[in-house]
């Protein structure tokens, strides 16, 4: 039996419903990991640093940083306040 490119090439492995949560099946588009359907096509996805894909911007560096530094603040602000209440 003759095997073709196609039987050979990487799969998307994106999971579908049609599938109940198996892989897809189709084949990778060449240099992406996903499929034509699922995202791998030419121009798919948002360019970086498009703020148009930004959904709440809970998950931004800045905002990591700023919930980072508030923490930072808190614990110390408890630490102070153990040292003069004994």
């Amino acid at each position: 039996m003759m095997t073709y490119p196609f039987h050979n090439s990487p799969r998307c492995g994106a999971k579908t419903k049609r599938n109940n949560g198996a892989p897809c099946h189709s084949p990778a588009v060449r240099g992406k990991q996903r499929c034509r359907i699922h995202g791998g096509s030419k121009g798919s996805g948002a360019k970086h640093d498009n703020t148009n894909a930004l959904k709440h911007g809970q998950t931004t560096q800045k905002a990591k940083m700023c919930r980072k530094e508030i923490r930072f603040q808190i614990k110390n602000w408890k630490d102070f306040q153990k040292l003069y209440d004994s």
